[in-house]
């Protein structure tokens, strides 16, 4: 099946990846981080405020193509610590309805900096 690699400008232009691919339905978004439109950290050192910031991403992607949080079938999470499960779940309880997508939960030692204290990559499918 061919794909089709999804120009998003809602947020921060990656540098040798894609946002979001588009196969059939179905739409692949990398992980994303709490960063503003500029690129700039939002958040260091707290971690609701990166939450929070990389839900508005991954929203401002899917609305941008035509999607909403609610097209979300499945994400990985990607936490530096323990300690900051319930206040993640916090977070996303109040942004998706029951049910929610699956979601595959790790705890990691560091993501791609260390300011970075969380990471979502979502599958959404479109047409549903």
């Amino acid at each position: 099946m061919a794909h089709q690699v999804l120009k998003v400008t809602r947020v921060f232009q990656p540098q040798g990846y894609s946002h979001a691919i588009r196969a059939g339905d179905t739409v692949y978004i990398a992980g994303q981080v709490a960063r503003d439109l500029t690129g700039a950290l939002v958040g260091r050192g707290d971690f609701e405020m990166q939450a929070q910031q990389v839900y508005r991403n991954l929203q401002a992607i899917l609305e941008e193509i035509g999607g909403g949080l609610e097209n979300v079938v499945k994400m990985t999470t990607y936490l530096t610590h323990s300690g900051y499960v319930d206040k993640y779940r916090a977070v996303r309880s109040r942004l998706f309805a029951p049910p929610e997508p699956t979601n595959t939960l790790l705890i990691v030692q560091s993501l791609a900096s260390p300011d970075f204290l969380i990471e979502v990559e979502a599958v959404a499918v479109l047409n549903r």
